[in-house]
């Protein structure tokens, strides 16, 4: 059966996210990602134009928060620690940035500038002070970032093996008070 062009793209971007994920942004190849797709890498640079192209692709976040302004004022942080074990849990997009944001530069300042962006807007809307809202929302991603480094690619007994809720209920009072206090 013969690949709809969307399909193929598609195909692409799931062994990309794959690769990336398990390899790293420098170890992966294209030539790994089309044998991973069924395809010949030249299908790769049709759709990408190049590695970097097909990485912003693959690695493209979108953050998804729930409306927390809409939310009881001291659920905020319960519900932001919960929708980002969520998020680490069922989005390769997020482990990519994680794992090759600590070794790459360019792959840093992408998330760097998905969580300015996204959280800080976020933040914005919650914090009495909007010039406090970028200050607020990088310290909410210090434990936001660090909770998945080490429960996810570091897989640090302590934090690895802790409940969801045993998460929820330790960093939930911090992102509260960073975002509301």
């Amino acid at each position: 059966m013969r690949r709809t062009s969307e399909d193929t793209k598609a195909a692409i971007l799931a062994a990309a996210r794959e690769r990336f994920a398990s390899d790293g942004y420098q170890r992966a190849t294209i030539r790994a990602i089309a044998a991973d797709a069924d395809i010949d890498p030249s299908m790769v640079m049709r759709y990408y134009g190049n590695k970097d192209g097909l990485f912003a692709a693959a690695a493209d976040v979108d953050l998804r928060f729930p409306d927390l302004a809409a939310l009881p004022r001291h659920t905020v942080g319960e519900a932001l620690i919960t929708h980002f074990l969520d998020r680490w849990e069922e989005d390769e997009g997020m482990m990519i940035l994680l794992r090759t944001g600590v070794t790459d530069e360019a792959v840093a300042e992408r998330m760097r500038g998905i969580f300015a962006a996204q959280l800080g807007s976020l933040a914005a809307r919650l914090v009495a002070d909007p010039a406090e809202a970028p200050l607020r929302a990088g310290l909410a991603a210090t434990q936001v970032l660090g909770m998945a480094l080490c429960r996810y690619v570091l897989r640090l007994p302590p934090v690895a093996g802790m409940s969801r809720q045993e998460i929820v209920d330790w960093l939930g009072p911090t992102l509260q008070r960073y975002l509301t206090g």
